[in-house]
């Protein structure tokens, strides 16, 4: 409640109240400098405000827990105080305690330490609820479970005020993988990429590639050295197969890539025995990259290069023209416009688009010329967009290397286009992941087509 007012009088514990959830979370001050200095209250009237409103929920059938804001803080301030504020909580019946690092300011061997002392000391079970202000929100999680703690709060992806939260993506790999918990049911820790994904997805926001465990870059290897220790054996350079969190291995390719790398890249088109194939893949990656293009992030680009040198890749679509055009509106408004003509088998497509700059504007275009024959490009979406000037030195003649990234609902790749002129790099780098994302249902639909005659074969 707040101070000065009576828990029953409260705005918002009554809306609380209205929710009608089963469980309560409220916040109390844990720190005697907090409540002195922020909330203007005495040390009793802290003590009562947190009494009352548990009491409050207890006596309306709630399960309360407390959540003990700037605990840690608080206990390195005034232990005796802060101490009385989680006692104060239990004895008016909260089912659980939450210390909070609320400041992120924590170091793990404070947190355990503490931690201890509050389990040893109270009869309720006790949470934990780290900022990540030091870095060391999951550490301090992890640190607060090892001296009892029960419940870890956090977000997925580490999503929070300042420098975040504890991530309960790496939160949950360590407790089930490294600590041996059983925090989720049976087979859901492999849904732990994908869930990530989706939150990122529905906050709008690209994925943090370098995550530990999730990201595209977790098990991405690109040394000579990494890469063939892993061809031998994973565990080599991998601290857990990808697969357990429903990652996958990447393996980078550049101008420098030893034949290790190409042949582990490629490894689903089994051409670790066909030296002449492989020495024409890492020929063209030279060929491509001394032309500016690079394939370290761009894995659907180099998908598609490995299908040509194969000579299996037929092209859903050709590329034949392309405008675009930018006008100022008399009221100031911008106004892109972009013109395709691209060819699907026999037929000549002419559309034009307008979009949010001349990227937007190509997309839409190509879109409207492909989606009438390619509906599954609707699932497909760009999620972020990069340039780069290969050749700084020629000024405005430089070269531009733009790189997309795309993704579906199961899948993220990314694409390269290399030009002197960043629209054309960018039409480039459009096609190309249009492309992928074509190859890649195909096939598939392909292995699904296959994987149902082989169960119907073996029923009959």
């Amino acid at each position: 409640r707040r101070k000065g007012l009576a828990a029953a009088e409260d705005p918002g514990l009554a809306s609380l109240l209205q929710a009608d959830t089963p469980v309560v979370t409220i916040v109390g001050k844990a720190s005697a400098f907090q409540a002195e200095e922020v909330i203007k209250a005495t040390r009793q009237e802290n003590l009562a405000m947190i009494a009352d409103t548990v009491a409050f929920f207890r006596q309306a059938g709630r399960e309360v827990l407390f959540d003990a804001e700037h605990f840690f803080d608080g206990f390195k301030h005034d232990a005796a105080y802060a101490m009385e504020t989680l006692r104060t909580a239990a004895q008016a019946g909260a089912g659980m305690i939450v210390l909070c690092d609320t400041n992120g300011g924590s170091l793990p061997e404070e947190v355990a330490e503490i931690t201890r002392k509050v389990v040893d000391s109270l009869p309720v079970p006790i949470g934990i609820h780290c900022h990540n202000d030091s870095d060391l929100a999951v550490a301090n999680s992890l640190a607060a479970v090892d001296a009892g703690a029960s419940q870890v709060q956090g977000t997925i992806n580490g999503f929070g005020e300042r420098c975040g939260n504890a991530d309960l993506i790496s939160v949950i790999a360590n407790l089930s993988l490294k600590k041996g918990y059983q925090v989720l049911r049976e087979g859901s820790l492999r849904q732990l990429t994908a869930v990530s994904r989706f939150v990122y997805e529905t906050v709008n926001m690209p994925y943090r590639n370098d995550q530990p465990f999730v990201g595209r870059s977790a098990f991405a290897h690109k040394g000579g050295m990494h890469v063939s220790g892993v061809a031998r054996n994973t565990a080599s350079y991998e601290h857990i197969p990808p697969e357990s969190v429903g990652n996958e291995r990447r393996i980078l390719v550049s101008e420098l890539s030893g034949r290790s790398n190409i042949t582990a890249a490629t490894a689903r088109y089994n051409l670790q025995h066909d030296a002449k194939t492989m020495d024409r893949i890492l020929a063209k990656v030279v060929s491509k990259e001394h032309a500016g293009y690079q394939y370290e992030a761009a894995q659907g680009s180099f998908d598609l290069l490995v299908r040509q040198c194969l000579g299996t890749f037929r092209p859903h679509f050709e590329r034949i023209a392309y405008r675009v055009n930018i006008e100022t509106e008399l009221d100031g408004r911008i106004v892109t416009e972009a013109t395709v003509k691209i060819r699907v088998g026999n037929e000549i497509r002419h559309e034009v688009a307008e979009g949010d700059g001349p990227v937007n504007a190509l997309d839409a275009a190509m879109r409207k010329a492909l989606n009438g024959t390619f509906s599954n490009l609707a699932k497909m979406q760009l999620v972020d967009y990069k340039v780069r000037v290969i050749n700084s030195e020629a000024g405005t003649a430089a070269g531009v290397r733009v790189m997309i990234e795309s993704r579906d609902d199961t899948d993220s790749w990314g694409t390269v286009g290399v030009s002197e002129n960043i629209v054309e790099a960018s039409w480039i780098a459009l096609a190309d992941s249009y492309e992928y994302k074509l190859c890649k249902d195909e096939e598939q639909e392909s292995q699904r087509k296959v994987a149902d005659y082989v169960a119907d074969s073996v029923s009959v």
